[in-house]
């Protein structure tokens, strides 16, 4: 089913199943006070957010899409680091033509709050109906600081894709974490294979944490970051070849998950 609790904020699919895809990252439009204020040009907030995410949350029969610019809240940070205030919060980007108005930030936080409280019963769902989920809580991450014509980041830290899970009992989801990075790390993608690592840019951020916290018995959340190698992050442009391929190679390591639920007791 589709919720349209605010359909303008964030787009629900809720489907069967124990799998859950999420894009926190991806959107990109502003509520009109908030772009009045915005010093940032669009483009800058563009190489700051995610774009193209939200196509690869088909690989999941549940999925949830912010439309909603980072700039205007961070779903992904703590709710008192999920407006952006000052430089140092926002990779030293001057956000705001002036002070950030408090009424405003909090009209931001409100929206916070209740992706969260529809987040809630979603998950519940998932709990109770199938005893454990996994939520694919999918990311892309800049490498290229120094410019477009700079030299990228140094690939020792900086993985083609990052899985985090500091946030987790790891011990406790070692089955699923370790099919999932094993498959992905398998899958052929255009005659060669990923670098996927663990813990190494990224270790997870609120979605995990929430989920963790809230569900630690029946909620896995798999942060996966992948670095923009699929797209020009100085243009925007994409290569729709390499973006498919990584759709392709995430929902190669459906069975496998579904199979390490499996073993932990879960319902299909």
């Amino acid at each position: 089913m589709t919720s349209d609790a605010d359909s303008s904020l964030w787009e629900v699919d809720e489907g069967d199943g124990p799998l859950v895809a999420t894009a926190n990252h991806a959107g990109h439009a502003l509520r009109d006070e908030i772009a009045a204020l915005m010093a940032l040009p669009e483009e800058v907030r563009l190489r700051e957010e995610d774009p193209f995410t939200d196509q690869w949350t088909n690989i999941a029969p549940t999925r949830i899409r912010p439309n909603r610019s980072r700039f205007e809240v961070d779903l992904n940070r703590p709710r008192d680091e999920a407006v952006y205030r000052k430089p140092e919060d926002a990779w030293g980007l001057q956000v705001w033509k002036s002070a950030l108005p408090v009424d405003a930030a909090e009209r931001s936080l409100a929206e916070h709050d209740a992706y969260y409280e529809t987040l809630r019963p979603i998950f519940g769902r998932k709990a109770e109906e199938h005893g454990a989920f996994v939520v694919f809580d999918l990311h892309s991450y800049n490498h290229l600081r120094d410019g477009a014509e700079g030299a990228p980041a140094d690939p020792a830290g900086n993985p083609e894709v990052n899985i985090g899970t500091r946030t987790m009992d790891r011990a406790r989801w070692a089955p699923v974490v370790d099919r999932f990075i094993e498959d992905l790390s398998a899958f052929d993608f255009l005659g060669r294979r990923l670098d996927v690592r663990e813990n190494v840019k990224f270790g997870g951020r609120e979605l995990a944490r929430w989920t963790h916290a809230n569900f630690p018995e029946s909620g896995c959340v798999l942060a996966v970051e992948f670095k923009k190698f699929f797209m020009n992050e100085w243009t925007g442009h994409l290569d729709k070849e390499q973006h498919d391929a990584i759709g392709r190679a995430l929902a190669s390591t459906i069975p496998g998950i579904l199979e390490a639920l499996a073993g932990l007791g879960a319902r299909a």
